[in-house]
């Protein structure tokens, strides 16, 4: 089993309360936005471990609302552990979620919720958080990965001038006109990929790299299209 293999199920569970649900926004595994209410993260892990237990408190610097997720168990050693770990997580505010895989289907179980707690928040990793999650075109990541590069809001901005560059070169006003993204001049400028080559000046072109990476993420590419 992967990590990953408990974002499904638990998006599943939120997107049927109301939430958007999108994975790996600002390091965090998943996170669910629900209009006003508090945002929601979950952090997930294959075992109850102190790491994940130091990686939910750190999140409560974001929100009260931090949940830590791992497959459920079977038999009395299961079942007196999470008794055990439901006292622990309610000491440190946070809520508790398992996933039972059993015939092919994923049972999602919450434990407990998280309750109230004193920890000093960080406005500005809240709005930062929020902001990569209003700007990231759809989910493209799985809760969890950890060997394919995370497909951020920056990424997703980067692919879609690649697209239009595609056609021919252009300059950066046109293009942020076009695209509507703002950023255009500031990605064309850092080439943070290397995917962009400056022909003269205000001119931009596609570069051999550029060309790679709409082959490496076409869909993601195809995603960003529609």
């Amino acid at each position: 089993m992967k990590e990953t293999d408990l974002y499904a199920p638990i998006k599943k569970f939120l997107v049927a309360q109301g939430y958007e649900v999108k994975a790996e926004v600002k390091d965090c595994d998943l996170v669910a936005v629900r209009g006003d209410d508090p945002v929601v993260i979950v952090e997930l892990k294959l075992s109850l471990s102190l790491a994940l237990l130091m990686q939910g408190i750190e999140r409560q610097r974001i929100t009260d609302a931090v949940y830590v997720a791992v497959p459920a168990g079977t038999g009395k050693a299961w079942t007196a552990r999470v008794k055990d770990a439901v006292r622990i997580c309610k000491r440190l505010g946070l809520g508790l979620i398992s996933v039972r895989f059993t015939g092919g289907q994923a049972l999602v179980l919450v434990h407990c919720d998280p309750g109230a707690h004193g920890v000093h928040k960080l406005a500005k990793r809240k709005t930062a958080l929020l902001r990569e999650f209003q700007r990231r075109v759809g989910d493209p990541n799985t809760g969890g990965q950890t060997r394919r590069a995370i497909i951020t809001a920056y990424r997703q901005d980067a692919l879609r001038v690649a697209v239009a560059l595609r056609s021919g070169p252009d300059g950066p006003t046109s293009l942020a006109r076009a695209l509507e993204i703002p950023q255009v001049p500031s990605i064309l400028q850092k080439n943070y990929y290397g995917w962009f080559i400056r022909v003269e000046r205000g001119v931009y072109e596609l570069a051999a790299e550029g060309h790679t990476a709409l082959e490496t993420y076409a869909e993601i590419v195809q995603g960003l299209e529609k």
